[in-house]
């Protein structure tokens, strides 16, 4: 029987019990210090990742948080304490939109007037249970007896009799003050979206999918769309949601459906696993969102705009109903509107937490 050389690896070694008392460990050889040298550096690069998450991503999303944060602008909500605040009936929550055409802006070729006019207008009132949304958007062109307004940072306004847009040149409160009384129901936060800002959140979106009936074009807008499906990036989309000369009679009144349309999409597109399965593309379209937006203080936080959008979203989409004011043309003016008796009925109905589908016609 020929006996293993003590010194070779199959040699058991000596027995090791209790009564055993075992020498020095014999040092390894090259091959084996190579193996525990690799070993070492894998747990040691293991570690080095787990300590790196532990320690990097809760910094990263504070981060994170604190640059959205930072982007966000805000103003007061109301010009001082003003009586004529109409009074609240239930615990719904009402949101003026405005959409700003700011002149003072990086995009070129919307006009040369000076100051700030609200291009859209939308009074958004979700129900006391958070189930239903009902939206109504305010014609630019609706005139009415604007009151007086405080100076809120863009100087004071007297009270005038002219279109309901241009209370936004001594900034937003001042359209809050307009738009309550025009329609009786208390509003309790804006949000205000630039024309750039628009932009670079449809661009941060990778565009946007539209399907129009017919090609449409406008000089005035820089618009020039073909028929059909298509994407559309930030310009265009800007473009389609101003343009007046392209659709019907050239009014208000006729670039609305597009207003809409336009709105609908950003909503399906920001809604779709495209954006919210991709945290870069995710990231980028919050970045975008929060640098457009100039809200009221109480939603100047990420926290307080998250939990408004998280009650929106959780609203199924055949509850959402969103409709233009009825109106009439305005007795000194035909190229402007005036609301009508059913836009009293729509806005009693908002300010009762009443569904309005059936008041829109």
């Amino acid at each position: 029987m020929e006996f293993a050389d003590p010194g070779s690896r199959h040699d058991p070694g000596p027995h090791r019990d209790s009564h055993f008392e075992a020498g020095p460990r014999p040092e390894p050889g090259p091959r084996r210090r190579r193996r525990l040298a690799r070993k070492y550096r894998r747990r040691r690069a293991v570690v080095g990742i787990l300590a790196v998450l532990v320690i990097a991503v809760p910094v990263t999303i504070v981060a994170v948080v604190h640059n959205l944060s930072s982007n966000i602008s805000s103003s007061q909500l109301r010009a001082g304490d003003d009586n004529s605040v109409p009074e609240k009936l239930t615990d719904e929550t009402n949101v003026l939109i405005l959409g700003s055409d700011t002149r003072e802006l990086d995009t070129n070729g919307y006009g040369s007037a000076e100051g700030a006019r609200s291009d859209a207008m939308i009074l958004a009132h979700v129900s006391a249970d958070s189930s239903r949304i009902d939206a109504v958007q305010i014609p630019r062109d609706t005139t009415l007896d604007i009151p007086a307004c405080a100076d809120t940072g863009s100087g004071a306004s007297a009270a005038v009799h002219g279109m309901i847009n241009s209370a936004l040149n001594a900034g937003p409160a001042c359209s809050v003050s307009a738009a309550e009384a025009l329609t009786g129901v208390r509003v309790d936060h804006f949000i205000e979206v630039n024309f750039d800002g628009f932009a670079t959140i449809v661009d941060a979106l990778d565009g946007i999918t539209v399907d129009l009936d017919e090609p449409l074009h406008d000089t005035k807008a820089k618009l020039d769309l073909p028929a059909g499906e298509q994407t559309l990036d930030g310009t265009d989309a800007l473009a389609l949601a101003r343009t007046r000369h392209a659709v019907g009679d050239g009014s208000d009144i006729s670039r609305m459906g597009n207003q809409q349309m336009v709105m609908e999409s950003i909503i399906d597109r920001a809604k779709s696993s495209q954006v919210l399965s991709r945290p870069d593309r995710l990231y980028g379209f919050l970045d975008a969102v929060t640098s457009a937006l100039r809200v009221d203080d109480d939603l100047d936080s990420v926290g307080s705009l998250a939990s408004l959008a998280a009650t929106v979203s959780s609203v199924p989409k055949e509850d959402i109903t969103f409709g233009i004011m009825p109106w009439a043309p305005a007795p000194e003016n035909a190229n402007r509107v005036v609301k009508s008796a059913a836009a009293d009925a729509v806005f009693t109905a908002l300010n009762e937490d009443r569904p309005i589908a059936d008041l829109l016609g």
